[in-house]
């Protein structure tokens, strides 16, 4: 019997004390409600849980729209480019700063790299020149067995074809090249704009810290 009245006891106090759990929220029309429970269609309109004194101690936020959620989504993904620009703006800094130190640097490598590519290019130049040139060889040699009556012979005409190809592919190539040279060449002088701006900044922070010096 005294085991069971302190079950009923503690059913009690818990009871009670769920009973001083509060909800606060607003009704359908708009009205701020206190009460023991939030009602379903109530719920999406967010509440406050609240203590026996009153004070807030839980704030559930309302449910967000189709619209919201996608603005929130919209805003989240500006917020990650930006991240993501800070820290190629961050990289793109530190690989100038470790492999120059003044902007002839800079114009020293240009010149060394797009060599290169000239050099590359040249090479597909006289091929693409070589080609053409027996081609119209191989050309003239059939426009003459044709003016003798004679046919021309399969191999010789396969030879032109495949010479075509090849020169096809070489223009194609010289194509390529050159985007890669005005690539490259774009891509230099961004990092010589960047270069400058970072030295701007530093020789601005050097003549502060001077003027901060001379006055005291």
């Amino acid at each position: 019997m005294r085991k069971f009245l302190v079950w009923v006891l503690l059913l009690s106090l818990a009871a009670a004390v769920e009973a001083t759990t509060l909800y606060r929220y607003r009704n359908a029309e708009g009205n701020v409600v206190v009460d023991y429970q939030v009602p379903v269609d109530a719920v999406g309109g967010g509440y406050e849980v609240l203590n026996d004194k009153g004070m807030v101690v839980q704030v559930v936020p309302r449910a967000l729209s189709a619209e919201e959620l996608k603005a929130k989504d919209a805003e989240k993904m500006r917020e990650q480019e930006a991240r993501a620009e800070e820290e190629r703006l961050r990289k793109w800094d530190e690989s100038l700063l470790l492999h120059y130190s003044t902007v002839a640097d800079i114009e020293d490598a240009k010149h060394r790299a797009l060599g290169a590519l000239q050099i590359r290019m040249s090479i597909l130049k006289s091929n693409r020149y070589s080609l053409k040139q027996e081609v119209e060889n191989y050309q003239a040699q059939a426009a003459d067995t044709e003016r003798t009556g004679n046919s021309v012979d399969v191999e010789r005409l396969r030879t032109i074809e495949r010479l075509q190809e090849e020169i096809v592919v070489t223009e194609r190539d010289i194509i390529q090249r050159e985007g890669e040279v005005r690539a490259m060449e774009s891509a230099y002088q961004a990092d010589i704009e960047r270069f400058k701006m970072l030295q701007d900044v530093v020789d601005l922070r050097q003549s502060m810290s001077n003027k901060g010096t001379n006055s005291r």
